[in-house]
């Protein structure tokens, strides 16, 4: 009777295993089935008749739009004119006009609370270390 109940567990054992292990007979790990969504096979084709879309520039808040009888020499194409009091960024050394992180420029005038006007010109996309505003690269900058 003892080597029953001693049979029957180590018996139970084996088989659990040998299941187990006949389950990767496939290699490796099974393929996921997607449920609802449908595989893209190919991009969708341009209308070769269809206009081309035409850009309107839209102003941001806060810019100065060029006004008649203005500098002699425009400021460069893409350039952009802020002005207002900076402020201090939650980083070290990151100074802000009116959302825009300002980027370069003479360190001696911008500097927090100074009243100023920059020209330069909006990067959304470039990376910074400081957390906030838009990045603003500062081409000339004078105060106010």
């Amino acid at each position: 009777m003892r080597t029953l109940r001693l049979v029957v567990p180590a018996l139970a054992v084996c088989v659990a295993l040998s299941a187990c292990g006949g389950q990767g007979v496939g290699g490796g790990t099974p393929t996921p089935t997607p449920t609802g969504t449908q595989p893209v096979t190919s991009q969708p084709t341009p209308d070769p008749t269809a206009s081309p879309a035409t850009v309107t520039p839209t102003v941001p808040p806060g810019v100065k739009t060029p006004k008649p009888g203005g500098p002699s020499t425009p400021p460069g194409v893409g350039a952009t004119t802020l002005s207002g009091t900076l402020q201090s960024g939650v980083e070290p050394g990151c100074v802000l006009l009116d959302g825009y992180l300002l980027l370069g420029g003479p360190r001696d005038v911008l500097m927090a609370g100074a009243r100023v006007e920059v020209t330069g010109r909006v990067e959304p996309g470039m990376m910074t270390t400081c957390q906030q505003g838009t990045p603003f690269v500062v081409t000339a900058a004078h105060r106010s």
